[in-house]
């Protein structure tokens, strides 16, 4: 029996619209591998079986009718639950029910409705996105499934993508990213994630942390499966057939830079050697590393030390949007976000002002090189329990997010993909970081290296708890 949950975007786009399977029964499928560990794993805050089976049955219908509606017809979609979507309730990962304005479809979701895919539900995340470990007390904080022992976190702040891949339930997932919450979700469970650079997509219908540094974001299991979705939705392809065969980028000659500090400094055990491991691989077939000086990320990590954009920004937006949300924040995000009731508007606009310039800088910086890499996430995912108050949970946030937020602050697009097992036997990423505008290149990259080190599943294997 073919199991179509294990295979590619571009095999089941196939094969529903040459009727090898159903989407129905695409979707009966996911539905019971969501039945089968969904209740350890906790990836979804909303989750209707009904709702998605009627879209199943809406997508073949419009297949039998001879419809073909793009290349996401059937697929099974899950969001990050701060993506409005008419029918569905917005949380954002707070106890309330956002208001009636965000449930309705922004641009992005107007292109993924008009696919007809199946939505799979809204997944678990940090409350407004305001955090990498993936931790939640209002809701659940999803669980890692590679440690079938002990609860590790998912990453956030899109926490539950990534577990909705591995559990199977879907096939593409939507995030954001405004300092990693897409790279980390997907480099902790040993997925694909791409950072879109900022401005490419519409942010219209997507609650906001910080406009000035969000970028919607994708999470697929492989680089084949994220670049399909990408030319599916990106709005300088979509009027256009995803190309049959998946642009693919020479790795002869490439030139990646090596920014040493602070991206390959005091990693958890394993992260640095599985990533080492990877990079000799490449350079086999013909990839070349660089040291490459970055004098632009000091000043730049004195911004994002100090709070950099988001906070204000979100404060911002919870006083003037959603008052009555402040007092019911989580501890863990209310401390950070009052941090900056009483900031004065110069630092927040020298902040703003800085960054665009030190951007500026690094772009011209990174003409000499094309792409830098490194491990996406510097620290073994820490067991929850363990970071669960706002003490431990600082330092610990912080160190997720060292290695991915100068991809937001320096205005770069991002790709991290799985590249070995650490110490403790979770997912390490590798992270491509280019500049402005090269998603495309970017992504012929992706697919060129995973060629090279394998997906998921043959480089790490399957996640325990979803074997057990």
């Amino acid at each position: 029996m073919t199991i179509w949950m294990e295979k590619s975007l571009a095999e089941v786009a196939s094969a529903l619209r040459d009727r090898n399977v159903a989407a129905p029964a695409l979707w009966e499928e996911a539905g019971d591998n969501h039945r089968r560990i969904g209740e350890k794993l906790q990836a979804y805050s909303y989750w209707d079986e009904d709702q998605s089976a009627s879209q199943a049955r809406a997508a073949d219908s419009a297949f039998n009718a001879g419809f073909d509606l793009g290349p996401l017809q059937g697929i099974p979609t899950s969001l990050k639950d701060l993506f409005a979507l008419k029918g569905y309730p917005t949380f954002a990962g707070s106890p309330r029910r956002l208001p009636p304005d965000w449930e309705i479809d922004g641009p992005i979701m107007n292109v993924l409705r008009r696919q007809a895919p199946i939505i799979s539900g809204k997944t678990q995340m940090v409350e407004f996105a305001f955090g990498g470990i993936g931790i939640n007390h209002h809701w659940q904080t999803p669980r890692n499934p590679w440690d079938a022992a002990q609860h590790r976190i998912p990453g956030g702040s899109s926490a539950g993508a990534g577990v909705s891949l591995m559990e199977g339930s879907a096939l593409l997932a939507f995030g954001t990213d405004t300092a990693g919450s897409v790279r980390i979700p997907a480099s902790l469970t040993g997925c694909v994630g791409l950072k879109i650079t900022h401005g490419r997509w519409p942010l219209k219908g997507i609650v906001p942390l910080s406009p000035s540094l969000d970028t919607p974001g994708l999470l697929a299991r492989t680089a084949a499966d994220l670049t399909f979705a990408f030319y599916a939705l990106d709005p300088r392809h979509r009027d256009r057939p995803v190309p049959s065969t998946l642009p693919m980028a020479e790795l002869a000659g490439l030139r990646l830079g090596m920014v040493v500090d602070p991206f390959w400094r005091d990693l958890s055990p394993g992260i640095g050697e599985a990533a080492e491991a990877a990079l000799r691989e490449l350079e086999a077939k013909g990839a070349r590393r660089l040291e490459l000086p970055m004098p632009e990320l000091e000043p730049a990590a004195a911004i994002f030390r100090a709070g950099g954009l988001a906070g204000p920004e979100l404060f911002s937006f919870l006083r003037r949007e959603l008052p009555d949300w402040l007092p019911t924040l989580d501890p863990i995000v209310r401390q950070r976000v009052m941090s900056v009731e009483n900031l004065p508007a110069y630092e927040y606009l020298d902040r703003v002002a800085g960054l665009n310039r030190i951007a500026a800088e690094a772009d011209l910086r990174l003409r000499a090189i094309d792409a830098i890499v490194s491990p996406t996430v510097a620290l073994t995912p820490p067991v929850v329990a363990d970071i669960d108050g706002t003490d431990a949970y600082a330092p610990a946030n912080l160190m997720t997010l060292r290695n991915t937020w100068p991809a937001n602050f320096l205005r770069l697009c991002a790709v991290t993909l799985p590249c070995g097992l650490d110490a403790a036997g979770m997912p390490v990423g590798l992270q491509i970081m280019m500049r402005a505008g090269e998603e495309e290149r970017l992504l012929a990259v992706a697919i060129a290296i995973e060629r090279v080190l394998g997906i998921s599943t043959q480089r790490l294997g399957k996640p325990p708890l979803i074997k057990s």
